[in-house]
């Protein structure tokens, strides 16, 4: 827009004798102003404060073409473009990067309830979004050492991101999203270890026993891997056979490796992945015995690591929401599958 100030005064013409047309010009303002009075009088209320009728105004255009580019009048309302630009510049200052169009993990939505009826109607499914987006605001908390069973750890970590910022904590939280939207159509009871809904963790001990509390016919975290560049796609972590300290998995290694198979046939069907070419030998199926979250669950357990993060071709699929509905679809496949038995 252009400016008129002082500096940019447009040159004024020379001056001229103008008693004659001033005295006419006068004389004509009086009959105006009266009329002008009269109207007043006429929209006014008692007070002459109130008007008592509205009559058409440009003051909000003459506001909308005064304001500064990228402000909105004060006779707006919402959201303007700006204030648009400010929260996702916030939103990726807070980890909530990626895919605006259908990344939902920005907002918390509403939990649900299962259906009335359906295949998995009675089954509880507790789903353990891996990692908080607040973590990283508490190091202290997250670094703390907790039992495991077979040695102490950290209670959780920040997880890892993209190398474009999209971090693991809000993926984990969508597809876990997506994820409960199914089971819950298919009549399951699902809960979560959180929801984006406290600062930061829970710890890896907490999380099992949430699982274990909750009497769950399955639990499964989800996680993206942040390896090298190269190492691509899925795979499925399920628990080893462990008796130390309070850790004792006899019970749920058998069952724990049945939901770990159907989850994978059924993932890499849905989102056309293949398996993991760096862990789990071609099967995407990978065991171990050093994470509290399998070690302490009484409850059928396992995690999956949808794809690298760290690697540019899987960026692209797990920062795509459509890609993301598809991992939630075969890891709700295995589950219903495993649960049906």
């Amino acid at each position: 827009m252009s400016y008129v100030g002082p500096e940019f005064d447009p040159s004024q013409p020379p001056r001229r004798s103008v008693r004659r047309p001033l005295t006419v010009a006068v004389a004509a303002l009086v009959p105006t102003c009266l009329a002008g009075y009269l109207v007043y009088q006429a929209t006014s209320g008692p007070d002459g404060n109130e008007p008592a009728r509205s009559l058409p105004a440009s003051s909000s255009a003459s506001a909308d073409r005064d304001a500064p580019s990228g402000s909105s009048s004060p006779s707006s309302s919402g959201t303007g473009p700006s204030d648009k630009a400010k929260e996702k510049d916030k939103n990726d200052k807070d980890g909530k990067g990626g895919d605006a169009d259908d990344n939902d993990s920005a907002t918390k939505p509403s939990g649900g309830r299962p259906a009335a009826n359906g295949p998995l109607k009675g089954k509880v499914v507790v789903i353990d979004p891996g990692h908080n987006p607040g973590n990283f605001r508490h190091p202290s908390d997250i670094n703390r050492q907790v039992d495991i069973g077979t040695n102490r750890k950290e209670c959780d970590t920040t997880g890892t991101s993209t190398n474009h910022g999209y971090t693991e904590a809000n993926f984990t939280l969508d597809v876990s999203r997506k994820l409960r939207t199914l089971l819950q159509k298919q009549g399951a009871t699902v809960k979560f270890t959180q929801d984006d809904d406290r600062p930061w963790g829970p710890c890896v001990d907490e999380r099992a026993r949430i699982g274990n509390k909750a009497h769950a016919d399955a639990v499964v975290s989800i996680h993206a891997d942040g390896s090298g560049a190269g190492n691509r796609g899925y795979h499925v972590i399920m628990p080893g056979r462990v008796r130390s300290g309070s850790a004792d998995t006899s019970a749920i290694v058998g069952p724990s490796k049945e939901l770990g198979e159907r989850i994978a046939g059924k993932f890499v069907s849905a989102t056309g992945s293949a398996p993991s070419n760096y862990i789990g030998g071609g099967t995407g199926l990978n065991t171990r015995t050093d994470l509290g979250g399998l070690n302490l669950s009484t409850v059928p357990k396992v995690f999956i690591e949808c794809g690298n993060m760290r690697d540019a071709k899987d960026e692209a699929l797990l920062t795509s929401p459509a890609w993301r509905q598809k991992a939630a679809q075969g890891i709700s496949e295995g589950i219903a599958g495993f649960l049906r038995e």
